[in-house]
């Protein structure tokens, strides 16, 4: 028997400046997606959970919590960018130039923007994207510069095989 690997991320060797990689999943923001995160972080900004109070506003209806939209781009780019990231080093620059409401649903890319040798680790290298997010009408809801440390080929844990041959190899005795 032989076990394939799946897609694994991108490694420190596999970024090229001017690389832009669009992330394949969208993901339609809910009502409830909006209310437990901004409770579950303490936003008390009523904008954000009071129907009513959101009506008087100049939106007319709930903006979704800020910090929640840059949450689901980073996650929507880890398939591509950060599945082998040992470390993030910080989001820079972050734009809200357009409000996300519940009903919305958010696509997203990232550009390399910049890589280097790490000069204290030579198991990693040291990324820097810029990502963006648009919603459904291609409005841009959020942009943001992201830097990690991004292990090299051979250099990241790698228990998935090794788990995997374990309880085939179980299967295959009982």
């Amino acid at each position: 028997m032989t076990i394939k690997k799946g897609w694994n991320g991108r490694f420190f060797e596999d970024f090229e400046v001017g690389d832009i990689y669009p992330h394949p999943l969208g993901r339609t923001v809910t009502q409830t997606d909006n209310i437990w995160f901004t409770l579950l972080t303490q936003n008390t900004n009523p904008i954000h959970f009071d129907t009513v109070y959101s009506e008087k506003t100049e939106f007319g209806r709930p903006l979704v919590d800020s910090t929640f939209t840059v949450a689901l781009v980073t996650g929507q780019s880890v398939t591509d960018i950060s599945q082998n990231v040992m470390a993030n080093l910080g989001w820079d620059e972050i734009r809200l130039p357009n409000p996300v409401f519940e009903g919305d649903t958010i696509y997203s890319y990232s550009e390399v923007l910049e890589k280097r040798e790490s000069k204290s680790r030579p198991n990693v290298g040291i990324v820097k994207v810029k990502t963006g997010g648009y919603n459904q009408d291609g409005k841009v809801v959020i942009e943001f510069k992201r830097t990690f440390m991004v292990y090299k080929h051979g250099c990241a844990p790698d228990m998935t095989n090794d788990l995997l041959s374990k309880v085939l190899k179980q299967e295959s005795m009982s």
